[in-house]
């Protein structure tokens, strides 16, 4: 089970180079950090977790994953998305981000994932959270960009990584630093994984050049 920000990554070469190394395959099952944290308290079993690090932390004092296995992975930050084609706002200053959401038609954001939780807070502490919210499409979770394509929102915000998913889209930029969150996503082996070889043999590759380079290229930084 994964967090969404890193699928551009897995997705663009990191899974395939496992499989080609292995004869492993890999079936992933791309969620928000906050609904793993639920359904593994529920008892959902995977062999690899990967989520932001302040929920890894949380696992590992619960006896969820084992702290040996922990990688760091990447570090992900948020940007803003138009339909392809469609004029770009400016949104490198606070005042630039905050007349772009004013200005939209619909923005598209989803209250579940971490991103989304992050820009209820900071439509509140820009003051126009009920202009926002009113003409807001809010998805429970998933690709805020898929709204752009669809016509339902001209302006959709998340991590870039997971902006650059969808196509048909483009990525004017990311959030001024002042408004930045930067998410960092940590993996390891479950402790109740039946794949443990095959598990390690997966986040050993997560430092490889190749997925060095899937990082670059899908948005998201790579940790040291």
């Amino acid at each position: 089970m994964s967090g969404l920000a890193v699928r551009g990554a897995f997705e663009g070469g990191i899974i395939a180079d496992y499989e080609t190394r292995t004869g492993n395959r890999i079936d992933v099952a791309w969620v928000p950090t906050t609904l793993i944290m639920s359904q593994v308290a529920e008892g959902e079993q995977a062999d690899v977790l990967v989520l932001i690090r302040d929920a890894m932390d949380k696992l590992v004092a619960q006896g969820k994953v084992d702290p040996a296995t922990r990688v760091e992975v990447a570090h992900s930050r948020l940007g803003v998305a138009v339909p392809r084609g469609a004029a770009h706002p400016p949104v490198g200053t606070v005042e630039e981000f905050r007349a772009a959401l004013l200005g939209a038609r619909s923005v598209a954001y989803s209250r579940a994932g971490a991103s989304g939780i992050h820009f209820e807070s900071i439509i509140e502490r820009l003051g126009i959270a009920d202009e926002v919210r009113r003409c807001a499409t809010v998805i429970p979770a998933g690709f805020t960009a898929e709204k752009l394509v669809t016509g339902e929102a001209d302006l959709a915000v998340q991590q870039v990584s997971e902006l650059l998913v969808v196509d048909g889209i483009e990525v004017v930029g990311r959030y001024p630093e002042e408004l930045q969150q930067v998410s960092s996503f940590s993996a390891a082996v479950m402790t109740s994984s039946t794949q443990r070889a095959a598990a390690e043999a997966f986040l050993a590759g997560l430092h490889g050049e190749i997925a060095k380079a899937a990082y670059l290229a899908s948005g998201v930084d790579p940790a040291a």
